[in-house]
């Protein structure tokens, strides 16, 4: 496949029509210049080293050198050949809570935008782990495949909100079930789920699934967003407005407290590790550690390989034409003139 890393430069190509014809205005208004002094009848026996052809096409050398200037800055590529790579590392499933209670603040700016800025920070971590990202409410949904491909894994976290799921809850459960069904069939690779969430579990059986994941060899790892304290649930409108907090049926400001029991029961069955995030620490520096010491499994992925430049041709060109126009005069050579390279008339003009 082909491409320009800075197509933006291709625009400057735009300005070569309008050379050519500052070219020919230059042309024009020499020629005219010298009617007002003689007849072009005179103008070889006047200037005998006179070579309009020679100029033409030192232009013409000019003009290519630009043109395939313009191209390199454009930087051509090649590439994108779908290649087999062997990585050791191991697969873990993020499964992020985006109830609309991940929206109180006792977390800064709030536990799910705190949340996703220590998943960034993970994901820049990561070199040859593979990872795929679950969101959850009232139901689980897949919102990325397992990948190595921590770029496209950093722009879907960019776009989960609250708003992602429409049926709200903490179904902890259908996220664990989710995950074990996520994972890559028969590798040997290590497997974590880790759960982000403040732990108001609401829907299913969060601890029998993360037995049965334990069973299947599938550590669980979780993290409180949230205090003990708790704070209200702010109401976002469509504007992105706040518009109040949310209140139950008797008119009462509802407040969200992160559960840590729960968390640690499911962490504790699956054989794994709670941790309870906070402003400052979310807890995701302790898990990668943790991750660390797990073992790592030959993965076999497949990728597209990185794009190459070949600007360096496009320049390469460019030089040796901006040479060979330094090199050929606009005069005729006095030594060459009987081969007549360049030979012309007046009306070459």
């Amino acid at each position: 496949m082909f491409r320009f890393a800075n197509s933006d430069f291709l625009y400057l190509l735009i300005a070569l029509p309008v050379i050519i014809a500052l070219y020919i205005v230059l042309v024009l208004l020499s020629k005219r210049n010298l009617l007002r002094f003689t007849d072009s009848a005179f103008f070889d026996i006047l200037m005998p080293m006179r070579s309009p052809a020679r100029r033409n096409f030192k232009f013409i050398l000019f003009f290519f050198s630009l043109f395939f200037i313009i191209i390199a800055l454009a930087r051509p590529q090649f590439g994108s050949k779908l290649e087999e790579v062997k990585r050791e590392g191991i697969e873990m499933i993020i499964a992020l809570d985006v109830s609309r209670s991940m929206l109180a603040e006792d977390i800064k700016p709030n536990r799910l935008e705190r949340a996703k800025q220590a998943l960034i920070t993970l994901i820049n971590r990561m070199q040859d782990d593979k990872i795929g990202m679950i969101v959850f409410a009232g139901n689980a949904y897949t919102q990325l495949p397992i990948t190595t491909d921590y770029i496209s894994a950093k722009l879907f976290l960019s776009n989960i909100n609250t708003e992602i799921v429409s049926r709200q809850g903490t179904a902890i459960a259908s996220a664990i079930e989710l995950g074990i069904k996520s994972f890559t069939q028969d590798t040997e690779a290590s497997k974590v789920i880790v759960i982000i969430s403040d732990g108001e579990n609401h829907e299913g059986d969060a601890i029998a699934a993360a037995g049965k994941a334990a069973e299947k060899g599938i550590k669980i790892y979780t993290i409180g967003m949230g205090s003990p304290q708790g704070a209200p649930i702010p109401l976002i409108q469509r504007s992105g407005v706040q518009g109040g907090f949310l209140k139950d049926r008797q008119g009462e400001v509802i407040i969200s407290r992160m559960d840590p029991v729960m968390l640690r029961r499911i962490a504790a069955v699956g054989e794994g590790e709670f941790f309870k995030a906070s402003t400052g620490n979310v807890g995701l520096s302790r898990l990668y550690n943790n991750l660390n010491s797990l073992n790592k499994s030959e993965i076999e992925t497949k990728m597209y390989s990185e794009y190459e430049d070949k600007f360096h041709y496009f320049v390469a060109v460019a030089l040796l034409l901006l040479l060979l126009d330094l090199l050929i005069l606009e005069r005729k050579n006095q030594y060459l003139k009987k081969f007549s390279l360049f030979k012309t008339t007046d009306r070459d003009e």
